[in-house]
């Protein structure tokens, strides 16, 4: 895997931009409980979101069945394609997609392609000057400028597609060779994303529209692109995006006010496990109410920096250990699910990882359901995923060094998918 920086050039430009020693306000959560009417207010409040009704979704379970199901809506455009991600690189997947985005801009479709400019500094220049002669329309998300140090630190880390304004996608995905195949495979990579229809969308199309806007300074409207809404099906969905402007505070939120208004159990799938000390504190509360907390992370890691971020993950798995929570390391390809599932009815999927970027630097998007049969499909695929980890005990946690391990959680600018 290639990083545009080295490793101690990484770490002296995190240690010279701002956010390297974030710190936030204590926050001290309501006293409810996931699935009563005053946890859904509460959630709305302060994600500054709320439940949309009318939706359908599909689970989409790693690259076997997501890039069929993106190829198929972008091949089905008729009006507009927005397509945002974080890592655009090289390969078959990446062509393919290049190449359908491509057609559709020939048969006088409206596309718009925004591409994180770190993240997808390997995009290949062939694909681009495809799309851009194509006619699509092409952006980077705040490109590389020394005389705005400061702003690199701010990435798009949002995956988009909405076509036609009524189907969208989210979730972790990145195009290239490793998002591939069925996650159960050496260099590739298991996720879990999502496909909607329904009034949901728009808000899908809302997240797009604001990065869009930051990168070109044009905004989207007209019903192309925002279609009157359309009820597609009987499901409540909550869109989340957090963003650098707003402090990103949404989706540090999301996840505290989740795990502090558990009653149940908690299954948390997340490769980047690197939690500041209010989100371990209510974990460690959560098991200690009775609670069940299962987690799985990453095991399987590749590259200097994503060893690091696996070090500086483990070191924050005593406390968690020692009240009981249960850490399992994916093992046979690289974990990047990003999934919640509270009480076996509040789910959350999106882009966000559980580490200081994610909660204050990147721009993320994450769709939440309060939905029972979701809920149970997640728990069925985290209990298929456990086939294939390795249990972390407190004993074996204590025989190693990690856990004093001096590290920099926000050192990963593009690799830290």
């Amino acid at each position: 895997m290639r990083w545009p920086l080295d490793l101690g050039g990484a770490a002296a430009l995190c240690i010279a931009l701002a956010g390297c020693t974030l710190s936030r306000p204590h926050y001290i959560a309501p006293d409810v409980h996931v699935g009563e009417a005053a946890f859904v207010r509460a959630m709305e409040a302060h994600t500054l979101s709320g439940l949309v009704d009318g939706n359908r979704v599909d689970l989409l379970v790693n690259g076997d069945e997501i890039f069929p199901a993106m190829l198929a809506a972008i091949r089905q455009a008729r009006t507009t394609i927005t397509f945002a991600n974080f890592v655009y690189e090289d390969g078959d997947i990446a062509g393919e997609m290049a190449a359908a985005l491509a057609e559709r801009c020939r048969a006088g479709v409206g596309v718009n392609v925004l591409v994180d400019a770190v993240g997808s500094s390997h995009m290949p220049k062939p694909l681009q000057k495809l799309l851009r002669e194509s006619g699509c329309h092409f952006a980077r998300y705040h490109s590389l400028n020394p005389f705005a140090i400061k702003r690199l630190n701010h990435r798009n880390h949002r995956r988009i597609l909405v076509v036609d304004g009524r189907v969208g996608f989210t979730g972790g995905t990145g195009v290239g060779e490793k998002w591939t195949g069925d996650g159960r495979q050496k260099g590739h990579w298991r996720q879990t994303d999502v496909r909607v229809e329904g009034p949901i969308v728009r808000f899908l199309q809302a997240a797009f529209a604001e990065n869009w806007r930051d990168s070109t300074g044009l905004l989207l409207g007209g019903d192309a692109y925002f279609p009157p809404a359309e009820k597609r099906g009987d499901l409540a969905v909550q869109s989340v995006k957090s963003s650098p402007a707003s402090g990103a505070a949404e989706a540090y939120v999301l996840f505290q006010l989740a795990i502090e208004s558990a009653r149940k159990s908690i299954y948390l799938t997340n490769p980047y496990f690197v939690p500041d000390g209010a989100i371990v504190d209510a974990m460690v509360r959560a098991a200690q109410r009775g609670v069940e907390v299962f987690i799985i992370t990453a095991g399987s890691v590749s590259g200097t920096l994503d060893r690091l971020v696996r070090k500086a993950s483990q070191a924050h798995f005593g406390r968690p250990l020692q009240a009981g929570v249960k850490i399992y390391e994916y093992g046979p390809a690289m974990l990047h699910a990003k999934t919640l599932v509270v009480d076996g009815q509040w789910v959350s999927i999106g882009s966000a990882n559980l580490d200081n970027r994610s909660f204050a630097l990147n721009n993320e998007l994450n769709l939440t359901f309060l939905d029972r049969r979701l809920a149970a499909r997640l728990i069925e695929i985290f209990q298929q995923d456990l086939k294939y980890t390795h249990p972390v005990t407190y004993e074996e946690w204590q025989r190693h060094t990690f856990r004093n391990l001096f590290y920099l959680p926000l050192i990963p600018l593009r690799d830290q998918l």
